[in-house]
């Protein structure tokens, strides 16, 4: 088998497990925690670069809801056990990109990252993101050359892989649906309120040597399971979501 084959075989394994895998750097993310001190001894900056990092996180759910937003079903879904694609995408958010959910899936994950204001980790994380989602792309681009054939062929001609191209824009095929981002971006959002607040709360009390609790943060948690719960009980039961061809 040659090297690219491999490397394909290997993003089809990626890509179907690709749920955990991230959670194999929650470990560095504790090491991170051993050198952890407030930016410049002073808590006030630390939560100014904090909110840098959230804001960072959220460009990327951004990308990732002006993407599920404007898409058909069975293109941009969270299909774990292969690759599906109905048609081929290259208006809206896959006119300037080709991976426009892996771009926001990185900067999700490079603002959790920066939390830490050290330089290995966040450097870590790029290497072992673009290593992984890099054999993934291998594996996806083979199945929609075979697929889509020179129709594809061209696309990515004019299309750049991860750093997006402004003047390739063209309007997405459909109008955006915040519904649809609703139904498909109500666990990622969750996850990152998640993510945030444990951080937060593990930071203040490195610092502290004690367990801290930051009553904002944990109001925030508070409201955002309760939407999670709200929203996956629409999903799940009803069909106040759902928005046909989506």
């Amino acid at each position: 088998m040659s090297l690219r084959g491999l490397l394909c075989s290997q993003g089809e394994w990626m890509f179907k497990q690709r749920s955990w895998l991230p959670l194999l750097l929650v470990p560095f993310a504790a090491l991170a925690f051993t050198q952890y001190s407030y930016l410049g001894g002073s808590r006030v900056l630390d939560g100014l670069w904090s909110l840098g990092c959230v804001l960072v996180c959220l460009a990327g759910l951004a990308i990732r809801a002006a993407t599920t937003g404007t898409t058909p079903r069975r293109t941009s879904g969270r299909n774990t056990k292969g690759q599906v694609a109905d048609e081929l995408n290259t208006t809206g958010m896959y006119s300037i990109v080709r991976n426009p959910l892996y771009l926001g899936n990185f900067l999700m994950g490079l603002g959790p990252a920066l939390f830490f204001h050290s330089w290995w980790l966040p450097t870590l994380y790029t290497v072992v993101f673009w290593a992984y989602y890099g054999c993934i792309v291998l594996a996806e681009e083979k199945f929609l050359r075979e697929k889509f054939g020179a129709a594809y062929i061209e696309y990515t001609k004019k299309t750049p892989a991860f750093l997006p191209r402004l003047r390739g824009w063209r309007p997405p095929a459909l109008p955006f649906s915040f519904r649809t981002v609703l139904k498909r971006e109500y666990q990622t959002a969750f996850g990152a309120a998640m993510i945030f607040c444990c951080l937060d709360v593990a930071g203040d009390s490195v610092q502290a040597r004690a367990l801290v609790i930051d009553v904002p943060c944990i109001a925030a948690l508070c409201a955002s399971v309760m939407a999670y719960g709200v929203l996956r009980f629409l999903r799940k039961n009803t069909r106040v979501l759902h928005v046909a061809g989506r």
